[in-house]
This record gives C-alpha cells, structure tokens and sequence, in this order.
C-alpha cells in the first residue's frame, strides 16, 4: 500500500513539471553552443512553431531582437565591410540574435500552455538542480585537497583561496558570475513566493561564488523589499541572508573582504595602499625538500647531520658535569611547510594562452603600447575609449561601428583566440578598433596577476556593445523596446521589478545577450509573473 502511495507521488510530481520546458533549460544554458543548438532544435521538433506575433503595437515579443538585426544590415549597408573574412562574423552575430528570438518565442509559448503552478514548479526544479551542481562544484574541491576551508587553503600555488569561488559554476558550466547571477534571480523570486528555505540555499550558493559584484547588487532591492514590501517573516529572512553575507566575509572568506576594501580604497576614496609586504627568509633546514635542488637537499643534509653531531656532543659534556645550563635533547621535528614558501604562493610565470594573446595583439594592432592609467578600473577605460572613438567618427555615433567590430564576445571569439568560444582559424578576424581598444584594455589587465582578472577591468558591457556596435539607435531600441516591453506591465510584477532592477545592473558586467544564459532565465521569471498577475491574452491561435 506505502509502496503504491509512493509511485503515485511521483507520477504527481512528475506530472507538475513541464519537462519539455525544463530540458530546454537546462540544455540552452549550457556553455556550449553546440548544446544550445541542440535544444533549440530540439524543442522545435517538439513544440514547432514559428509564429512569433511580431508587432509596431502591442507586440507578442520584444521588437528590439528584429530592430537590433536591421540596424546591423542598416550598418553594413551604410559602412559595407568587404574585408575576406568579415562576412562570417556578420552572419555569426545575426545567428545570435536569431537564437535569442526563437529562444524567448519558446518561452513565450510555454507559458501561454502551461498551468501557472506546473511553472512554478519547473522553475524550482531547475534551481534546485543548479544549487546540486553547485554543491557538486564544491564537493569535488574537497575531495582534492581535503576536508577544510578552500577559501583559505593556499596550497598549489594558490589555485583555490580566493579563487574559490571561481570553481562553483552550477548547472551550466559557464563561469561563477553566471551561476551567481542566477541565484540572485533565485533569492528574489523565491524570497516574493515565500520559499525560504530555497531562498537561503540560493543565498548559500550565491555566496559559493564569491561574486563581489552580484552580492553588492543583491543588497539593493532586498534593501528595498525590506523597508517597503515585506511581512515579518521575509523581513526576517532577509536578515538572516545579510548576517550570512556577514559570516563568509568575516569568516570563510576574509581575503575577499580585504580585496572589496583594497579596490573601495583604490578606486573609490583614491586612497593609496600603504601596506609594505616583506618577504620572510626561510632556514635552509626549514625548507621543504619538493623545493630544493639536488645539490641544496645534500647541502640540507649536511647541516641537519652537523647539527644532530653537535648535540650529542654537547649533551655529553651535559651528562659528565663539564658543561651547565643546557637544554635537554629533544626528538627533531619534522619542520612543516610554510605558508611563504612557493607552494602557497600564486604563480607569477606567464601562461601559454597569455602569451598567445600578447602575440597576437603584438601583430596584429598598431598601437602596441600596453600602458593605462590604473587610478581608474578597467570598465572606466573602455567607456572612455568608446567616447573617444565617438569623438574621432562622429559619422558612427547613429549606426555604431557595426556587429563584432568594437566591443562584443563575438569581436573577441573572432580573434582565434578561444577567448570566448572557439572560431575557425583560418577565417579570424579583427577590426582594428577593436584591437587598439578593448581589446588592447583586455590584454593589459590579463598579462597582471589573477586579482587583476575581475569584472571591473573586464571591458565587457551589454551598454558598451550597444552603443558602440549599433549606435544610439541600438541604445534607443533597447531602451523602449526591450526594457519598455517589460515596464508596460510595471503595475501588475511582482518578483519581476526586482529581477528587471538586477538583469539592468548586471548588463554594466558581460556581454549578456550573447551569452544566451542569463537573459533567458530572467525573460521566463518575468513572463511568469506576467501571467500569474495580468493573464496573457492569446493573440492567435
């Protein structure tokens, strides 16, 4: 009988989730293209339709994914671009902006199908599963150097500490920042539907990640949901998420505090560091054996066996009287290894991909001095850059400089490089205003050591690449068509003004759009919330 209850438990369940809708989830936020491919054309053997309700009033999708490809052909018509190899990239940027139109029409009409609590449960499931991989992430770090903090292990060189976070990559396998920008989602959503355990476990993986920047965006609108819209059971959930914000920076991660108020110092206050970091000499004999040379291991030996001599002779002389006052022998100890020595150290030499980059920027661009102000981030610096270009071809500032030539993932994937997927290396390409830009920016901050790889010297912007590839009108259509598609139903979100507060904040940090992660995810809480509230009226049948 219990076994029968049980079975038809999970029939119910199973039967409460859109699978099709979960599958192309997990599938499309995949970091692989190919994996995206794959779902795309996958749920469109499933669910065919091509119906897209495409409309100058009362649009069924947003019109910015068909506006922003006609300012790309507008561009081309106006700057034709007939280098060799350019053609490709063209055509791989309106690819792009294809995916991202037959992704949200799959979205649209799995919602417009399906019951508001089968969403509802897709959604948790699909959380669920990346906080799993996350854990997974985690799991397999302590399996590697042992059960204890990794956050502060600073063995192999370093390759955890304050990378950690760098490793919890969740269920798409892209980088941490994606993984932490979806438990940003998660904790918002959850936190309106009052799920508080889940919102605490997206909080805990959100924390995993180490992701400064989306932890500091988080506090904004959980700010705002705790003095305007909340009960006393999620004001009381937000603070336990706040004091555990509290407890990773003062305890688990400590070097990650240091490191926001370094850069608050630096780049905010424009306080100069006055730390002076000495460098400690170690004790040959102190001096584990995996760093010494042939000839200093025989050089350690000598001095231990002269200095074992040495103390037998002089508790000998203790033992017959003709020496006073000295300290009892005593078993050698084995000396451990020390924190400054290599191993604890973050390795300084350059990488092969580092060198790749440095050639290849070394041939290709003209400018090739590697010099920036450093008073300023690196995000500061592309924006000037932009302006600057803006300056010297105000003939561009309507139209931009065109798709993968200034500032996008597909201007950096075209290198070659597999800077951000890989591309045929026979047909690269590179605008040279993309080299002696940001791509110049890029690899100055790249060639430093790993703390100088964060997201404020990273010169990727969805703003930026608007501006700069499609013009103002990019920056227009984005704005009303885009931003204004989601605000019309401004009186009726719930969840979805908070994640439409984070997707805008988190658009100043990579190219988004292009990822075909994030975006989707976001689209799918909103047009949720639109339905749960306003009920989508079915325009064709």
């Amino acid at each position: 009988m219990n076994t029968s209850r049980g079975v038809h438990l999970i029939k119910k369940t199973a039967y409460n989730i859109e699978w099709k809708l979960l599958i192309f989830l997990i599938l499309f936020m995949d970091v692989k293209l190919a994996v995206k491919a794959a779902a795309l054309i996958l749920t469109y053997i499933l669910q065919p339709d091509f119906r897209f309700g495409f409309k100058m009033k009362d649009s069924r999708l947003p019109l910015f994914y068909l506006l922003i490809i006609g300012i790309t052909l507008l561009n081309f018509i106006l700057y034709p671009n007939l280098s060799g190899n350019y053609g490709l990239v063209l055509v791989s940027g309106i690819l792009i902006w294809l995916a991202c139109i037959l992704a949200i029409h799959q979205l649209r009409l799995f919602v417009d199908r399906t019951d508001i609590t089968i969403l509802h449960n897709t959604l948790l499931v699909f959380f669920i599963f990346n906080i799993t991989f996350s854990i997974f992430n985690l799991s397999a770090i302590l399996l590697e150097i042992g059960i204890r903090n990794p956050f502060l292990y600073q063995g192999q060189f370093q390759k955890y500490f304050i990378s950690t976070g760098d490793y919890i990559k969740g269920i798409t396998a892209d980088t941490s920042t994606t993984n932490a920008v979806i438990n940003c989602f998660g904790v918002i959503y959850f936190l309106y539907r009052k799920k508080y355990p889940m919102v605490i476990a997206c909080m805990v993986t959100l924390l995993l990640t180490a992701s400064n920047f989306s932890i500091f965006v988080l506090l904004f609108p959980l700010t705002g949901i705790f003095f305007l819209k909340s009960n006393r059971d999620q004001k009381s959930i937000i603070s336990i998420c706040l004091i555990l914000g509290i407890i990773f920076f003062g305890k688990i991660s400590p070097q990650n505090k240091d490191y926001v108020t370094s850069s608050l110092n630096k780049f905010v206050l424009k306080n100069k560091d006055q730390n002076i970091v000495t460098k400690k000499i170690i004790p040959l004999w102190a001096r584990p054996d995996s760093l010494l040379t042939a000839e200093t291991r025989r050089e350690k030996t000598a001095v231990l066996w002269l200095d074992s001599v040495e103390r037998a002779r002089q508790q000998d002389l203790a033992a017959r009287g003709l020496l006073r006052n000295v300290v009892p022998y005593k078993k050698p100890v084995i000396p451990e290894e020390d924190i400054n020595t290599a191993p604890f150290q973050a390795r300084a030499d350059t990488t092969i991909f580092q060198h790749q980059m440095l050639s290849y920027f070394q041939r290709k661009a003209v400018n090739r001095e590697l010099k920036f102000d450093e008073a300023s981030p690196g995000k500061m610096a592309a924006f000037d850059q932009s302006v600057g270009f803006f300056k010297n071809h105000p003939d561009r500032i309507l139209s931009g400089e065109g798709i993968g030539n200034f500032s996008s993932k597909l201007a950096f994937r075209a290198t070659g490089l597999n800077m951000a997927g890989s591309f045929p290396g026979n047909l690269t390409y590179s605008n040279s205003d993309f080299l002696n830009n940001h791509f110049r920016l890029f690899v100055y901050f790249f060639e430093k050591p790993a703390e100088s790889h964060s997201l404020m010297h990273n010169p990727a912007s969805v703003y930026d690449q608007l501006l700069t590839e499609y013009g103002l009108l990019g920056i227009v259509v984005f704005a009303f068509y885009y931003i204004g598609f989601f605000i019309r139903h401004r009186n009726s979100l719930s969840y979805g003004l908070p994640a439409l507060f984070l997707l805008l904040a988190f658009f100043v940090t990579d190219y988004w759009f292009e990822q075909l992660s994030i975006v989707v995810l976001f689209e799918l809480i909103m047009f949720t919330d639109i339905k749960e509230h306003t009920q989508f009226v079915k325009r064709y049948e």
